[in-house]
C-alpha cells in the first residue's frame, strides 16, 4: 500500500486502522548502519471557527462523554471523507451553532505534532447570522455564548479553554499592539 502523505516516506505501512486514528510504520536507518521502527500516526483534519457576529465572538461551552467537566471551545470538528476544509468548517459551523456566513477566512493552518499527520485549520467567520437551531451529535452538550473581543483574548489563561494550540496565538494578539490590530481587522472588518 503506497504512504499517504508526504510527511510519511514511501516505505510507510499501515499496522493499524482505528475509528480515529491510524497507526504507520517503516524501517528507518540509524547513524551507526542498524535499522529501527519507526512510526506516526495519522487522523482525520480538523477545523475550528471564529464566528463574528457585530462586535462579539461565538464561543460554545461544551461537554463530551470523556470530559469530566465542561470546556470553553471554538465551534469545530474533522474533516470528514472527501470534505475540503472550509466545506467541514462550514458544516459544523452550522451544525453546532445554528449560524451561517458568506464570508470566511481561511487564518491559519497548524500541525501541532511531529509524530501526527494532521493539520488543524482555524477559520474566521464574519457577519454571522443564525439561521436555524444547532443540531450537535449524539455525545456533544453545546451552549453557544456570544463574548467581547477582551474575554475571547483572556480565554489565552483559561485552563478550560480547549484549544491549547490557539493560546500562543491569542497570546500574541493580547500583548503585540500591531498583530492586534490585523487581527482585529480580520475579524471585525475595519
Amino acid at each position: 500500500m503506497p504512504s499517504i502523505d508526504k510527511t510519511l516516506p514511501k516505505n510507510a505501512k499501515r499496522v493499524f486502522r482505528g475509528v480515529i486514528f491510524d497507526v504507520w510504520q517503516w524501517k528507518q536507518k540509524m547513524f551507526d548502519g542498524s535499522l529501527a521502527t519507526f512510526e506516526k500516526i495519522k487522523r482525520p483534519d480538523t477545523v475550528n471557527i471564529v464566528g463574528v457576529v457585530g462586535k462579539r465572538i461565538i464561543i460554545l461551552r461544551q461537554k463530551q462523554p470523556d470530559w469530566k467537566k465542561s470546556k470553553n471551545t471554538l465551534a469545530g470538528g474533522r474533516v470528514d471523507g472527501r470534505e475540503s476544509p472550509i466545506q467541514a468548517a462550514k458544516r459544523e459551523f452550522l451544525e453546532e451553532t445554528g449560524y451561517a456566513s458568506k464570508e470566511w477566512i481561511l487564518w491559519k493552518e497548524i500541525k501541532p505534532y511531529n509524530k501526527i499527520v494532521w493539520t488543524i485549520y482555524y477559520f474566521v467567520a464574519r457577519d454571522c447570522v443564525k439561521i436555524q437551531e444547532p443540531c450537535p451529535d449524539a455525545g456533544e452538550k453545546m451552549e453557544t455564548r456570544l463574548i467581547k473581543f477582551k474575554e475571547f483574548l483572556k480565554l489565552s489563561e483559561d485552563p478550560d479553554f480547549y484549544e491549547g494550540e490557539l493560546k500562543n496565538s491569542l497570546l500574541r494578539v493580547r500583548f503585540d499592539g500591531k498583530y492586534r490590530k490585523e487581527f482585529k481587522k480580520m475579524l471585525f472588518g475595519r
